[in-house]
C-alpha cells in the first residue's frame, strides 16, 4: 500500500544525510506551509514530534481530525494502520508515513486470511474490529471501534445479535465486563500492553502509596484489576488532569507521559515497568521508528505515500463511517 521509489527509500524510509546547518524544526515548518501539509501525531510518539505536530491525539481523535482536514498532504506520525485509516477517509489527499516499517504488532496478530476464516466460521455475527487492524480486516468488518468508543459501539448493537470482536483479546475481555455481552473474541494482543510487570507495578505502588494506577484496557487482566482507572489514552490523560492525586503510575506506552506532564507540571507521572528488566518503561518500537529527520525527508520528497485500491478502500470505509457516526451520537 506504499508508493515506493527504491532509488530514494532504504529499509522503508528515506535515508539521506542532512546538513548540520539545517534547523530541522524550522525546515519542517517551512515545508508544511509550502505544501499545505498537516502532521498528525499519536500520543505514543516522542516529545519532539508531539510538539511539532499540528494535532496530537488517540486513534479516535486522529481519525476525526483526518476526516475534516483541509490540508493537501497528511503526514502521519504513527504506525501504518493509522496512515491507512487517514487515506481511507481522504482518497484525494496525499497521505505519507515516514517509515513503512512502523507497523503494529496488534494489527499483525490478525492476518487477513486467518481472521476471515474466523469470521466465516462464525456466521450471522456482527463483526466489530479494533482500529488497530489492517485495511483488509476492516473491509470484512461491520463496525470499527477504538478504545475510546468500544463500549458504546458494542452497546449500540442489538442484544439479539451475536458479536465477533478482534483483534485485541484484552480489550475484548474488558468490553465483555463493561457491557455484560458475550463476545466471540480473536486472541490477538499488543506487544507493549501485554508485557507490563505486575510485580514491579505493585512495588511502585508500595513505594508511592498515595499514587493511582491508570491503565489502558489493552493491558492484561491482572494489571487492570489493580488499577484505579482504566481508559483510552485520551481518557487517561483527562483523568490525570481532573483527579486530585499528585502521583500516577501509567500503564500504557510511555509517550503519553509527555502530554500528562505538560498538562499537569506539578504532578508526578511514572511509566509502569515492563517484564524487560533492562528497561524502566515499556515503549513501542514501531512508534519510535518515526523521527524528526524522517518527517523532514518525507515532506521534502513526499514519500513513502499510502495507496489503497479503490474497491478495497470503499469496503473499509463503511465500518469507519459507522464508528464516527456512533461516536458523534455519543458526544465522543
Amino acid at each position: 500500500m506504499f508508493n515506493v521509489n527504491n532509488s530514494i527509500l532504504e529499509h522503508g524510509f528515506i535515508n539521506e544525510a542532512i546538513s548540520k546547518e539545517i534547523d530541522i524544526i524550522e525546515a519542517i515548518k517551512k515545508l508544511k506551509k509550502e505544501k499545505n501539509a498537516i502532521i498528525l501525531a499519536h500520543y505514543y510518539q516522542t516529545a519532539d514530534i508531539q510538539d511539532i505536530a499540528d494535532f496530537v491525539g488517540d486513534s479516535l481523535k486522529l481519525a476525526q481530525e483526518a476526516e475534516k482536514t483541509t490540508a493537501d498532504i497528511i503526514l502521519f506520525a504513527g504506525v501504518n494502520f493509522m496512515a491507512e485509516t487517514a487515506k481511507i477517509l481522504n482518497p484525494t489527499k496525499k497521505v505519507l508515513l515516514p517509515d513503512t516499517l512502523a507497523t503494529c504488532s496488534l494489527a499483525e496478530s490478525a492476518p487477513y486470511v486467518d481472521f476471515k476464516a474466523f469470521v466465516d466460521a462464525n456466521p450471522n455475527h456482527v463483526v466489530v474490529s479494533y482500529v488497530n487492524s489492517s485495511t483488509e480486516v476492516k473491509a470484512i468488518t461491520d463496525i470499527i471501534c477504538t478504545s475510546s468508543n468500544a463500549v458504546q459501539i458494542v452497546n449500540s448493537i442489538s442484544k439479539d445479535k451475536q458479536v465477533i470482536f478482534g483483534p485485541d483479546k484484552n480489550l475484548g475481555n474488558y468490553i465483555q465486563n463493561q457491557t455484560g455481552r458475550e463476545l466471540k473474541i480473536w486472541q490477538g494482543a499488543c506487544h507493549v500492553h501485554k508485557q507490563f510487570d505486575l510485580e514491579r507495578i505493585i512495588e511502585l505502588k508500595n513505594l508511592y502509596p498515595d499514587s493511582k494506577i491508570v491503565a489502558h484496557p489493552e493491558c492484561e487482566k491482572p494489571v487492570l484489576i489493580v488499577s484505579d482507572f482504566i481508559g483510552s489514552t485520551a481518557a487517561m490523560l483527562k483523568f490525570t488532569q481532573t483527579d486530585a492525586s499528585k502521583t500516577f503510575i501509567v500503564a500504557t506506552e510511555s509517550g503519553i507521559l509527555h502530554q500528562m506532564q505538560k498538562a499537569e507540571p506539578t504532578k508526578t507521572f511514572i511509566a509502569a515497568p515492563s517484564t524487560d528488566r533492562t528497561c524502566a518503561c515499556n515503549d513501542c518500537e514501531y512508534m519510535k521508528r518515526i523521527t524528526l529527520t524522517k518527517i523532514y525527508l518525507t515532506l521534502k520528497y513526499e514519500l513513502p505515500e499510502i495507496h489503497i485500491d479503490e474497491s478495497l478502500r470503499l469496503k473499509a470505509l463503511q465500518p469507519i463511517v459507522k464508528m464516527l457516526e456512533i461516536s458523534k451520537l455519543h458526544g465522543l
